[in-house]
């Protein structure tokens, strides 16, 4: 439960489908976070039963409205897992009657905020989501709940788990426009049939709708737009604060290789970024490279942004055992390509790289296996250090697995 509405929902719909429910809010260590500011459950449950009978302090006066749950216990506006959205999650649980409880993943959390910091340092564009998915809500979580004795782990992710032909199969939430799979590709294949996701199959303004119906506080809450470790947005202040010595002055070239301006560090900048360049050349142009050895950013046209082929590293796939093997033995795979979670999967075709074509480079996850994705129309800003994630040719929905790209080309 993260003190959105939409793991609050997903919790309500458990509860009235008959099953035990139990809280969860993971405590990251996100910016002015203590567990003394935390609402305890007790108190968050008295405040709803003095609301509830009437009795709040100096009573109400007769005809006045009940004061609501909302302006008893404050709801947050901060990213994801703030101090704020601990209070929220404590009182929906007190709403709704279930034990809560606070995870403390702040030891494990340092393990995303350090990969963050060290992908743009080595000049790539890191996606914190999805590994905080793969190594905690679906990782550590999944430990938790087996020293509980929980049967599953639920969220309020906009994807949907359904056993196909006798397997669990990943797809993507009937909502297209809130779809989630795609940060949750990484989820090894053996936890999918312990994972349940109750709102995939709904569109989110029926979840809001819910979630006023149980008379959750959160139901007209806006959704998390930040990075819970970056809650003014200022990436680069956060890797100069961990690594000083990426405050360097650089070059920008263009694709001639001229020096047309110079920048303050190479993080500074992401592939297919137009704004913030500070450089006058007459036309509109985009950080088309980096390279963080020689601190250098180039820029060019549109045009220059193409890409036709990655190649992706640290595979986990979810397709059926035979499908992999046939894939992995060298059968080229026609797929639905994603390499951006805000861009529509493209058409395309993926083939296995044998191990000894894919080099020894260690990834932040310890998985290896690598595949190159080649799109039957380019695609523009295809970014080194985002995920790919691959959908079935026949069935958009269907998530086959995927991994993150390690370099591109024309």
């Amino acid at each position: 439960m993260s003190g959105g509405v939409d793991s609050s929902v997903a919790a309500a719909l458990l509860l009235r489908e008959g099953y035990e429910v139990v809280g969860c809010f993971m405590r990251l260590g996100s910016p002015g976070e203590t567990l003394d500011e935390l609402v305890p459950y007790e108190e968050a449950a008295a405040r709803v039963c003095e609301i509830n009978s009437g009795s709040s302090k100096g009573g109400t006066k007769s005809g006045a409205k009940t004061v609501s749950l909302t302006q008893a216990v404050k709801i947050g506006h901060q990213g994801c897992c703030s101090i704020n959205d601990a209070a929220d999650a404590r009182a929906v649980a007190a709403q709704l009657s279930i034990p809560f409880y606070v995870c403390n993943f702040k030891k494990d959390f340092g393990r995303i905020i350090d990969y963050f910091v060290g992908e743009y340092v080595q000049g790539r564009t890191p996606n914190p989501c999805v590994r905080c998915n793969d190594w905690l809500k679906f990782g550590k979580l999944h430990e938790y709940a087996r020293q509980i004795s929980a049967d599953y782990v639920a969220s309020g992710h906009y994807a949907r788990v359904l056993t196909l032909d006798g397997e669990p199969r990943l797809l993507r939430g009937i909502d297209h426009n809130k779809d989630q799979s795609y940060v949750l590709f990484g989820v090894p294949r053996s936890h999918l049939s312990r994972m349940m996701l109750p709102i995939g199959g709904l569109e989110k303004p029926r979840v809001r709708e819910l979630a006023k119906e149980f008379g959750l506080p959160v139901f007209d809450k806006p959704d998390s737009q930040e990075i819970c470790f970056v809650p003014d947005n200022d990436y680069a202040g956060l890797v100069e604060r961990r690594v000083p010595s990426a405050a360097k002055p650089g070059k920008i070239i263009d694709r001639q290789g001229v020096v047309v301006g110079t920048h303050e560090g190479q993080h500074h900048f992401t592939i297919g970024q137009r704004r913030g360049l500070n450089v006058a050349v007459g036309r509109r142009v985009y950080v088309v490279a980096k390279d963080a050895a020689s601190n250098t950013v180039t820029i060019g046209d549109e045009e220059d942004l193409l890409t036709r082929e990655a190649m992706v590293g640290e595979a986990n796939w979810i397709m059926p055992s035979d499908e992999l093997a046939r894939f992995e033995a060298g059968e080229p795979r026609r797929v639905w390509a994603k390499y951006r979670y805000n861009t529509d999967p493209a058409q395309a075709v993926a083939r296995w790289m044998p191990e000894a074509d894919a080099g020894d480079g260690v990834s932040p996850s310890g998985r290896r296996g690598r595949f190159v994705v080649t799109f039957e129309e380019p695609q523009i800003a295809v970014a080194p250090g985002q995920a790919m994630v691959l959908f079935d040719a026949r069935d958009r929905d269907l998530v086959l697995g995927g991994g993150w790209i390690a370099g591109t080309r024309m």
